[in-house]
């Protein structure tokens, strides 16, 4: 379970289908996209990629909520790792969570091996509703990754443990691509939340994420960009609350009723920059980042997209 894996540094020093794609997503982009397909509980992918810029679309067919992060693993690490001696102590550590035992969850996620601190958080989808796809560019160096999602089923387990992790191999070899111009910039930091310059309008849209620093929040992780459309009787409390994984049933399935995700960028590292692509038709959006109290950092911003 590579959930949390910012835990490591504050103790030591993650319906019915609406549509199956999205016609409108970037036509330069899928071409050569790298494409993920959840199921249910799984990534069904390529084992091995160049590294470099790369672009995956991430095609959700699954029930649940998913996103997908990619952790870049120690030389020396990998997947039998996470399973042997990463996994139990997340999966206990939620136990007591779920229980209200914080001090007890601690203790467990103290368990966690010294080098799990050094993961390094490269990037990845932002959150994906069901029925729904993504598309995500970001720059990989060569090495061994984890692929995972930790957002929460009703009993607590993290889908990690679920069989949501996966091996990928980012190869020595260039993929030779370039990062897609983006219609916007959005910059993230931990002191001036979320900030983007001019309109968004309708249609399909290239965002790039700049992070202008990376730090670990309240919850143990970094701060990140989703977007989500919402409905008319959406409650930005709720979608707030449910943003924070550390409480019982913070980023547990099912969404609340109201939100729509669409995709996003994930955790990536300070002074990096990511890309989405989002075909917004009118209505009402959020961009909001996974961390605790999301509006008082900033980290929660509403739009509105006119006819």
């Amino acid at each position: 379970m590579t959930v949390i894996a910012f835990l490591t540094i504050v103790i030591f020093g993650c319906k019915t289908d609406k549509k199956q794609e999205d016609p409108n997503l970037s036509e330069v982009n899928k071409d050569s996209a790298i494409e993920i397909v959840t199921n249910v509980m799984d990534f069904q992918s390529v084992d091995t990629i160049p590294s470099g810029w790369n672009t995956f679309k991430y095609v959700n067919k699954s029930i649940y909520a998913h996103f997908f992060l990619l952790d870049k693993y120690p030389e020396g690490k990998n997947i039998q790792n996470t399973i042997n001696e990463v996994g139990p102590p997340f999966d206990n550590g939620m136990a007591f969570i779920m229980e209200g035992k914080m001090n007890e969850a601690m203790t467990e996620f103290g368990k966690l091996p010294e080098w799990f601190g050094d993961i390094v958080f490269t990037g990845g989808s932002g959150l994906v509703s069901p029925g729904n796809t993504s598309l995500t560019t970001v720059k990989l160096d060569p090495g061994l990754y984890i692929m995972e999602c930790y957002v929460k089923m009703a009993n607590g387990k993290f889908h990690t443990s679920m069989g949501m992790a996966k091996e990928l191999y980012v190869l020595e070899k260039d993929s030779g691509n370039s990062p897609p111009d983006a219609d916007i910039n959005i910059t993230i930091s931990s002191t001036e939340g979320i900030q983007y310059n001019g309109s968004i309008t309708k249609g399909e849209r290239i965002f790039s994420v700049y992070y202008k620093d990376q730090i670990v929040h309240e919850n143990f992780v970094g701060h990140d960009v989703n977007i989500v459309k919402l409905d008319n009787n959406a409650n930005l409390d709720v979608l707030e609350a449910w943003m924070n994984w550390a409480t019982p049933t913070g980023l547990m399935d099912p969404i609340p009723e109201g939100f729509t995700f669409l995709g996003g960028v994930n955790n990536g590292p300070a002074g990096t920059t990511g890309y989405f692509t989002a075909d917004l038709s009118p209505g009402n959006y959020a961009l909001i980042s996974e961390v605790p109290n999301a509006s008082k950092k900033g980290m929660l911003k509403t739009l509105t997209i006119s006819d």
